[in-house]
């Protein structure tokens, strides 16, 4: 078994894979490290039932809310791809204006190390990567393109077309939401009702593994080993340099070596390894001179709205092809950014039944055939005090306090309001809580100073020279949009800085 490589990549997620796919070609040996395995291709990846109410594909793993003294089952997958296996498969680009401060009603939404313009040519590699489907030209709040879409935007199925007109007809301007799905020529991908939170039983999804890590895989430098747990980060005496990760693999303790380590386990994984990597040079946690490690955690407000007609029956299957931003930078009476809505795939009895065990099927399957279903989505602002600490036997904790809810609150009205206007009488909001953390970032913040920031504009750590982050931990600011795409264009130019530098 080898244990030394160029490289070594722990977790095959947005940031992980796009990583190893971005290096295969470059000659390094790289090692890829998961902890879970290949989500299995199966009838259950299909069911509502199976993927909400049984929970199938989500680790028997519980964190702790520090706030409320209980537990909570956090919205994590452990396999090759990461979240992605089971996202909504929505690919926008942050907007401009998100990479500079910010005002909000809630506080200051801060600025980012590197500007749009800097990050845009890896945000157009990566719709390439990921198969991004799109239009431009609709939504008044996109920031500009040097080129089109890579592949033309999932047209609206009939009912959401109308819908589509009669939101315009009410001066809002919505658009075709960028998705990565394969609808390329003899794609994969039959618009089914199950993407947005299921997996993909024909792998017609644009999530990491398929479009990353498999590919990568076909290189003989880049190798992958699945049921595979990073537990600690071992340092040279003097704190500088790491010089091995220890890691649980089926059960046996093996220590790699390598010349270039990289963290990619999520926003929360990553903070954690960073902190139970203490050790006497770095007391406090690996790379946290700063005392910043696990601060600013961020995961958008979030509340999911059910517009429901009675008289007119929702016959569309894939549901998740339009957006509206008209209140992201302000809105009615309101001088301040609210945020996104965004379309959600079809909502089917057996996933409502998950929220609403106590309302008969029967209703819930009712009220599914006649409602359009959106996710209402407005920037969680950073605040030191939300943050990832560890417990006494090394399990997560969570502190987290939503924040610029004025700005949420506003944001649901507005949707409310503009559902009621397009024709839908009955209105239902579900606010999400401290469990919905797809979205989760911002607990190792990049910046050029050390005393602000974990990670420099590179992702390398301020603290030791060949620790790298990449994954959505270092976001300064959540802004309201979903955060795949951008983690996948900085780790582009992540993948560039490495190959400069080896």
């Amino acid at each position: 078994m080898q244990t030394h490589y160029d490289i070594v990549i722990i977790g095959s997620g947005m940031g992980g894979g796009t990583l190893a796919y971005a290096l295969r070609n470059s000659g390094a040996r790289i090692l890829l490290v998961e902890r879970g395995d290949y989500l299995p291709q199966e009838p259950e990846n299909w069911s509502p039932e199976a993927v909400f109410d049984r929970e199938r594909y989500k680790p028997a793993e519980l964190w702790h809310d520090q706030r409320r003294g209980q537990t909570f089952k956090p919205g994590v997958h452990y396999f090759v791809g990461g979240n992605t296996k089971v996202f909504g498969a929505a690919f926008p680009r942050l907007r401009r204006e998100d990479f500079a401060p910010l005002e909000h009603e809630g506080g200051t939404s801060p600025g980012w190390p590197i500007t749009y313009d800097e990050l845009e040519p890896y945000y157009l590699a990566a719709e390439k990567i990921y198969r991004v489907h799109g239009q431009g030209g609709q939504d008044p709040t996109e920031p500009p393109r040097s080129a089109p879409y890579p592949f033309p935007a999932v047209p609206h199925e009939p009912y959401i077309g109308a819908l589509a007109e009669r939101l315009s007809a009410h001066g809002l301007h919505p658009f075709l939401y960028p998705m990565g799905i394969d609808l390329r020529p003899d794609g994969a991908c039959i618009r089914c009702k199950t993407c947005d939170g299921f997996p993909c039983q024909v792998l017609a999804k644009s999530d990491a593994d398929v479009c990353c890590v498999r590919p990568a895989l076909q290189s003989p430098n880049v190798t992958l080993w699945v049921n595979t747990t990073a537990t600690r980060l071992l340092t040279d005496a003097g704190g500088r340099r790491v010089t091995a990760v220890e890691l649980n693999r089926n059960g046996e303790k093996i220590e790699v070596q390598a010349d270039i380590f990289v963290s990619s386990c999520g926003a929360v994984n990553s903070a954690a390894l960073l902190l139970r990597s203490a050790n006497t040079a770095h007391p406090n946690g690996l790379a946290n001179s700063s005392g910043l490690v696990g601060r600013n955690y961020m995961v958008h407000n979030n509340t999911a709205l059910m517009a429901v007609d009675p008289f007119r029956r929702n016959d569309t299957t894939f549901q998740k092809t339009m957006a509206v931003n008209d209140f992201y930078f302000s809105g009615p009476d309101f001088a301040y950014p609210m945020g996104n809505i965004q379309l959600l795939g079809k909502l089917q009895a057996g996933m409502l039944t998950a929220a609403q065990p106590l309302v008969p099927r029967p209703i819930l399957q009712a009220m599914a055939n006649r409602s359009v279903d959106w996710w209402v989505m407005s920037e969680d602002l950073p605040h030191p005090d939300n943050r990832i600490t560890l417990k006494s036997n090394g399990d997560i904790q969570v502190y987290w306090q939503p924040n610029n809810r004025v700005a949420h609150r506003k944001l649901v009205d507005a949707a409310r309001t503009m559902m009621k206007a397009a024709g839908y009488p009955l209105v239902f909001v579900e606010p999400m809580g401290i469990a919905t953390n797809s979205h989760q970032c911002g607990t190792l913040r990049f910046g050029h100073d050390p005393a602000t920031s974990v990670l420099d504009p590179t992702c390398r750590s301020h603290d030791v020279s060949n620790l790298y982050v990449v994954d959505s931990s270092f976001f300064p600011s959540s802004a309201a949009m979903n955060p795949a795409l951008t983690i996948a264009a900085q780790t582009l130019r992540v993948a560039e800085h490495l190959q400069k530098i080896m």
